[in-house]
């Protein structure tokens, strides 16, 4: 494999000494950028973007050509494990994802074959494989998937939800069969990043966007334990290097202690919680990943300098610390804002590691 040139990204997750922050953005190749729309619209669907390894390519390494992020992350979506389990993806046009066949009851959930999600997607690991031989060891690429509890939302509601009242209604009235779905999803998240680390990925990101809709008592039980079981069937190393992992559940302040056990080396931060806060913490176990609010994109860029300031100050002294926006980037910001911020973090990040001696 290709020398890494730029390892600023994982040393930050390893908590190990870096020049300045690292930076890089979920959802960075995406909508608000021109070229990405004109890709997609000769392709033809989102899913044709995905599912062609060399256009998932030219995507993913899009705002690389604009920006200095500090890490790839590969092109693809949470939802392509439901859909190799045979649910039917597909994008309505301003309506999001949804399945033409959502789980309807027991029988379904026991018919779900987890192994299809790496049998089926062979598109994705072609995908990966090419990123990694492309990026040339510029930067190291993330590989990702959401989480189970996110999958299962998706799976039982038949798309988004604005109350998941069905996986919801089923979790909590009949937890013997959502634990099933759960456990299989779990496994196959697993064996599907486990294929990434094997094709090239070099990080791992779980995106646990709905984790934060569940109680209290609710998310260890059907959220957390499962992220767990993930990670310990891992591979925590590749190419002589260890891989780390980050779990972001949006709305997760609140059990940052917990997360902080699951296994995970960072744990991604939403602009709702404070990033000195959570430092303080947790910073002596994991690594923090974030926080700036998406929406602070469409302000001006001084405005967006003086929050990347204000986040940085958060955090303080030391390395630890990965920038990043607190939830993906919404595809009407303006491109220039992105450099505003990118810009930011290099210019203002370095004084906050001056005693670090470590180099990217």
């Amino acid at each position: 494999m290709t020398e890494l040139k730029n390892d600023r990204f994982l040393r930050a997750l390893m908590r190990q000494p870096v020049d300045r922050t690292p930076i890089w953005m979920m959802r960075q190749a995406g909508r608000y950028l021109p070229e990405y729309r004109q890709t997609r619209k000769q392709a033809g669907s989102f899913m044709d973007v995905c599912s062609n390894p060399e256009l998932a390519c030219e995507v993913t390494m899009q705002p690389l050509r604009r920006y200095a992020m500090d890490a790839a992350i590969l092109f693809s979506d949470i939802l392509t494990i439901p859909d190799a389990m045979g649910l039917g993806l597909y994008f309505a046009e301003g309506e999001g994802p949804g399945f033409e066949r959502p789980l309807q009851g027991a029988a379904d959930i026991e018919a779900l074959e987890p192994t299809r999600a790496v049998s089926e997607l062979g598109y994705v690991m072609d995908a990966v494989s090419l990123i990694r031989r492309e990026l040339k060891g510029d930067v190291p690429l993330i590989g990702f998937s959401g989480s189970p509890w996110t999958l299962a939302t998706y799976m039982v509601e038949g798309g988004s939800s604005k109350d998941f009242a069905k996986v919801k209604s089923l979790a909590f009235n009949d937890p013997a069969i959502m634990h099933m779905l759960l456990e299989k999803l779990a496994d196959a998240v697993a064996m599907y990043l486990t294929a990434q680390v094997e094709h090239g990925a070099q990080a791992l990101q779980i995106f646990d966007t709905w984790g934060g809709a569940l109680s209290h008592a609710a998310y260890p039980e059907f959220s957390l334990q499962y992220m767990t079981r993930i990670i310990e069937q891992l591979p925590r190393e590749a190419d002589g290097r260890r891989v780390p992992v980050i779990v972001f559940t949006k709305g997760g302040g609140q059990w940052l202690e917990a997360i902080a056990e699951c296994g995970a080396d960072a744990v991604g931060l939403d602009w709702t919680t404070d990033m000195g806060a959570a430092r303080q913490r947790v910073g002596d176990r994991v690594a923090l990943q974030g926080n700036m609010d998406p929406s602070m994109l469409f302000a001006a860029p001084g405005r967006i300098r003086s929050e990347v300031a204000s986040v940085l100050d958060s955090f303080g002294q030391g390395t630890g610390h990965v920038f990043n926006l607190g939830h993906g980037i919404t595809p009407g910001v303006n491109p220039d804002h992105v450099s505003a911020m990118v810009d930011a973090v290099i210019e203002l990040s370095p004084s906050y590691h001056q005693s670090d001696s470590g180099s990217a």
